[in-house]
């Protein structure tokens, strides 16, 4: 029975090794294979005068990595200025996402009738394409004929003027207000997953104590929803870091100061000024930025656990 026992765990675990090496060999071959590409490129000159013979490229050690960390240097001041505005972008991105998501699912949790529509137009800017969205909120924002002029100027004339929105500092805004309103349906997702382990006979017991909405918020069903919260902050804060779509799609492939993210500062270096190994030295530290942050944040507010 022994010998049996262990030939059927062997059996087994072959079937198990042979389902899982086609994904091994995809990851290899998807992200592993062209990451470690992408770092021997950061190490040497490659341009477009020497792109045909890439592997022959000149090894230059750590010299884009010093180039792109240079503050005095063109590219290591517009690498600053990017990763100023990636940050801000993703902060502001995150904080309003939660606050609307969570919003939004308090609203929607308790049972109401049509509860189940609001839930499903609450999700819809998280189907919608990042590209679309993109597009969309450029035609909002257009100077001459956007939604956004034509309310704030000529409905509720909160305005003087029609102000340029995809050109000069409010770039920046319009690009946020984009990609809030695509972000926040993950919060209020994972945020309502977290309120259905929320026992009802806690909020009772905390009413009849006299508790308030506020301190039944604050004592329940924050602490409640913190661990999947953490979790979607997270999510939301390195997608939102390394969005590339939504940028490019709204100011194009020169965008102005303000909306000039890490991702489009990358790509300008990588295939407008044909400097691939800029480029991807640039690639590496945003990489490390993210993995430093993703620790950080992990320690700071212990994602996925009870505090």
């Amino acid at each position: 029975m022994g010998k049996i026992a262990r030939g059927n765990k062997k059996n087994t675990n072959r079937v198990v090794i042979w389902f899982i090496l086609p994904t091994i060999f995809f990851e290899l071959l998807i992200h592993v294979i062209p990451m470690l590409i992408g770092v021997y490129i950061s190490f040497t000159h490659l341009t477009s005068l020497t792109l045909l013979h890439w592997l022959r490229a000149p090894f230059i050690g750590f010299g884009n990595y010093q180039t792109g960390l240079s503050p005095t240097s063109p590219i290591g001041a517009t690498f600053y200025s990017s990763l100023l505005v990636s940050l801000s972008y993703s902060i502001l991105t995150v904080l309003a996402s939660a606050i609307i998501g969570v919003g939004g699912a308090l609203l929607v949790n308790p049972p109401f009738r049509g509860r189940a529509i609001f839930r499903a137009l609450f999700l819809i800017p998280y189907a919608v394409p990042a590209i679309v969205v993109g597009i969309i909120w450029r035609f909002i924002f257009s100077r001459q004929f956007g939604l956004a002029n034509g309310l704030l100027v000529n409905i509720f004339h909160i305005l003087g003027q029609r102000p340029f929105w995809l050109i000069g500092p409010h770039a920046f805004v319009a690009m946020l207000v984009a990609n809030v309103w695509k972000t926040w349906p993950f919060i209020f997702l994972v945020s309502l997953a977290g309120l259905q382990t929320i026992s009802q006979d806690y909020l009772e017991a905390a009413e009849i104590d006299g508790a308030g909405a506020w301190r039944q918020f604050s004592a329940i069903v924050l602490p409640g929803i913190r661990p999947v919260l953490s979790i979607g902050v997270l999510l939301s804060f390195l997608w939102t870091f390394n969005d590339f779509t939504i940028p490019y799609s709204m100011m194009g492939s020169s965008p102005p100061t303000s909306a000039n993210v890490l991702p489009l500062s990358v790509y300008s270096n990588a295939f407008q000024n044909w400097n691939f190994g800029t480029g991807a030295a640039m690639s590496v530290l945003m990489i490390l930025i993210l993995g430093l942050i993703a620790v950080l944040f992990d320690r700071l507010f212990k994602v996925g656990r009870s505090a």
